[in-house]
């Protein structure tokens, strides 16, 4: 009997290591829990979708991967990947030199250029000086937040913070901020849409700064994943020699010729 219950107790054994080793298989993508259309967002029917979405899925599928998503509050989302909730961190986070003292990051998979955006009235001065005295909308622990306190927070602008995109776009539509800063593809999105139509425009772009708007976005991984990380860059590489990024950019009219993605 007792030789019996050491093979039950075994089998037991095994079958929970197959278990674990199934779990350990699924590869989680952390995205942030808010809106962040085109790239990331829930249908109707609560599933999400997007550009970054439709990217995941061809990576995984290229790296044979099995993948899932986890929403994650975008201010916890690099502790949740420290914490092992999550194994990379799949939410147009830009690539910087701060961020880059905590994780590391895949291959750059998208680069979009930074705008200013505001009421329709034809006056498309976004010089620091012009928006002294003027209230400024940020997305919270972005590049955004960064740049807009080192160039226009520190020549006058009021700078309010929000937790989502949505939150401070509709603070704009509304006339309770005079500008919104933020990525172009994003941005242009809202501009778009019958809300954006009706209030607002594109004042410009945003002069380049690597130390605070990064190098482009890419995945964001712990540094200990050498292996995981080697198999989505081998993805992103191999996707960009086929054309995979110009097929999923294909399906989204608003992004095609505004955004720079990995071509070789």
């Amino acid at each position: 009997q007792s030789f019996v219950k050491s093979l039950t107790a075994a089998a037991v054994a095994l079958t929970l290591g197959a278990g674990a080793a199934v779990a350990q298989d699924v590869v989680k993508f952390g995205v942030a829990a808010e809106p962040y259309a085109p790239f990331s967002s829930l249908d109707a029917s609560g599933k999400w979708v997007g550009w970054e979405m439709d990217l995941m899925d061809a990576v995984c599928a290229e790296a044979k991967l099995k993948c899932e998503l986890v929403a994650t509050a975008w201010d916890g989302i690099i502790p949740a990947l420290l914490a092992k909730n999550i194994d990379v961190i799949w939410s147009s986070m830009s690539i910087t030199a701060e961020r880059k003292q905590q994780i590391d990051f895949t291959s750059m998979y998208y680069n979009t250029p930074t705008v200013i955006v505001g009421a329709k009235n034809g006056d498309l001065d976004i010089t620091p000086a012009h928006l002294a005295g003027k209230t400024l909308g940020v997305q919270v622990s972005t590049t955004h937040s960064r740049y807009a306190e080192k160039f226009f927070g520190a020549a006058g602008a009021v700078l309010k913070t929000y937790q989502t995109l949505d939150e401070h776009n509709q603070d704009l539509a509304a006339g309770r901020l005079d500008y919104v800063q933020g990525d172009g593809s994003a941005m242009d999105a809202f501009v778009a849409s019958e809300q954006g139509k009706a209030c607002c425009e594109v004042k410009g772009q945003v002069p380049e700064d690597a130390a605070t708007l990064g190098e482009g976005v890419g995945g964001g991984m712990r540094k200990e994943d050498d292996e995981l990380e080697a198999k989505l860059n081998g993805a992103i590489s191999a996707l960009a020699k086929s054309g995979g990024f110009d097929a999923i950019t294909a399906k989204y009219p608003e992004l095609v010729g505004k955004m720079i993605v990995p071509k070789t």
